[in-house]
C-alpha cells in the first residue's frame, strides 16, 4: 500500500479508527481495573528479571495501541461481512481472555489458574494473526509484540508459581 493510499484510508475511515482505539483502551481499562496491587501481590516473591511495576503500564499501552491499529486495518482488509464478523469474534474472544486473566490472577489470587488461562490468550493472539495474514500482513505483524509479551508474561507467571506456590490452600 502506498503512503498516499494509507493516508487516504485514514482520512476516509477515521471513525472506525476511533472506535478501534476506544474499544481497545476500554479493554485495557477493564483489565487495569481488575489489577489490584495489594498486600497479596507485594508479598509474592518475584524473579530478579521481572520488569518494574510501572513498566507494565507502558508496555500494555504500546500493545493496546498496536492492537487497535491491527484491528482497524484487519477490519478494512477483510473482503466481506462474513470475514469481518469472524475478525470481530476473534477480537472479542481475545478481549475476554485478556480481562479474565486479570480477574483470575489479581482478584482471585490464583497464578496457577491464570497460567492455564494464559494459554488461551496466547492461542487467541495466534488465531488473530493467522486469520488476518492473508488479507493484511501488516495487521498480523502488529500483533507480534503482543504475542511476545504474553509469552514473556507466561514465563513470569510460571516463575511466580514456582517461587510462591502452591496457591489456594
Amino acid at each position: 500500500m502506498s503512503e498516499t493510499h494509507a493516508i487516504a484510508g485514514v482520512q476516509s475511515h477515521w471513525r472506525s479508527l476511533l472506535v478501534s482505539f476506544v474499544i481497545s483502551f476500554s479493554v485495557a481499562g477493564l483489565g487495569s481495573a481488575l489489577t489490584n496491587l495489594d498486600d497479596w501481590y507485594f508479598s509474592l516473591k518475584q524473579p530478579a528479571w521481572k520488569p518494574p511495576d510501572p513498566a507494565f503500564g507502558l508496555i500494555w499501552s504500546v500493545i493496546f495501541t498496536l492492537g487497535a491499529l491491527s484491528a482497524w486495518m484487519g477490519w478494512h482488509a477483510c473482503p466481506a461481512r462474513r470475514q469481518r464478523m469472524q475478525w470481530l469474534f476473534l477480537w472479542a474472544l481475545n478481549a475476554f481472555f485478556n480481562i479474565f486473566w486479570s480477574l483470575i490472577y489479581f482478584q482471585w489470587h490464583r497464578p496457577d489458574w491464570s497460567m492455564i488461562e494464559l494459554l488461551f490468550i496466547w492461542q487467541s493472539i495466534l488465531a488473530l494473526m493467522v486469520f488476518v495474514y492473508p488479507y493484511r500482513r501488516l495487521s498480523a505483524w502488529l500483533l507480534l509484540p503482543y504475542l511476545a509479551w504474553v509469552t514473556t508474561a507466561g514465563v513470569l507467571n510460571y516463575s511466580t508459581i514456582v517461587l510462591n506456590g502452591p496457591f489456594g490452600g
